[in-house]
């Protein structure tokens, strides 16, 4: 594990016109890989698509979170990211020892997610039914999708930044930002801005001097005035439970439970999230059948 702690800041300028995200994942990123077993390529999409839940998260409301699901037709499959705005993020990759050709002698997440697919974003606000945005993966680099994402779904122009790297003994340092100008914000701001990012060094240099979320946003408004907003720590955190399990088993419905009891006599149930596993026995199995039969369950 990195030596420090995963966080996200928030700062905005002074004159009211941008405000940025920015934030750093690595030990988070590092605990999905190793929970998943990723090969370095899906380590290093795992890592930018949390980067980019925990941004988007933090864009909402304390309690809310937001899902990211990845969908092309690359040999990685699905990938799904979320995040709570508490801090929590989670996530995993459908195929997490998937190879794909080098590009240029690099590693391509482009090339693993495949050109042609969707990006699916589901925000749980409190509401009986999630919002839900769909858009075609436009780069499928991931930042750039988020950023599609936003301006298309959203109407919101933003720059996002991704970068995640898979080094030796299972680490994976991630680190995000997230620009978003305000309403009415001026040109001179707006210059500003631009002219701030075109100095900052590439993300990845970020993580190789192991600098936290508040040391990125402070380096991008150096010489901008600004002030922070918020700071937070984050963390990887599964919200599975026996409980959560027992319910999804029940969904099956008597029948297919009783074919499971039948053939296997108990059943092991594993999360997709942080690969926990949940063993239930046969008396247990025949109480989710007698509450099926009830209608406990419809």
């Amino acid at each position: 594990m990195s030596a420090l702690p995963d966080s996200l800041s928030r700062v905005i300028a002074d004159d009211g016109g941008f405000f940025a995200l920015a934030c750093v994942v690595s030990d988070a990123a590092s605990e999905a890989s190793r929970r998943h077993d990723c090969g370095p390529l899906a380590a290093i999409a795992l890592g930018r698509a949390l980067t980019g839940a925990v941004l988007l998260a933090a864009l909402l409301k304390d309690g809310q979170s937001v899902q990211l699901k990845f969908e092309g037709n690359g040999p990685l499959g699905k990938i799904i990211a979320e995040a709570g705005y508490d801090g929590w993020l989670r996530g995993y990759v459908a195929e997490p020892r998937a190879e794909a050709p080098l590009v240029a002698g690099r590693l391509s997440v482009a090339q693993g997610l495949g050109r042609a697919g969707f990006l699916t974003v589901k925000k749980f606000i409190g509401l009986p039914q999630a919002y839900q945005g769909m858009v075609q993966l436009r780069t499928s680099e991931i930042g750039e999708d988020i950023a599609w994402y936003l301006l298309e779904s959203e109407q919101k122009p933003s720059y996002v930044a991704l970068t995640a790297l898979a080094l030796a003994a299972g680490q994976v340092p991630a680190a995000g930002l997230l620009i978003q100008p305000l309403p009415g914000a001026g040109e001179a701001s707006l210059a500003a801005i631009e002219k701030a990012l075109a100095a900052l060094p590439p993300l990845s240099s970020f993580l190789t001097e192991k600098v936290t979320s508040e040391t990125i946003a402070a380096r991008l408004c150096q010489n901008i005035a600004h002030h922070a907003t918020a700071s937070r720590s984050l963390r990887y955190e599964c919200g599975c439970s026996v409980e959560k399990m027992r319910a999804a088993l029940a969904t099956l419905g008597a029948a297919q439970l009783q074919e499971i009891l039948a053939e296997k006599g108990g059943v092991e149930v594993h999360c997709e999230f942080c690969r926990r596993s949940y063993l239930f026995s046969a008396p247990e199995l025949r109480q989710l059948i007698d509450a099926a039969g009830a209608g406990q369950f419809s």
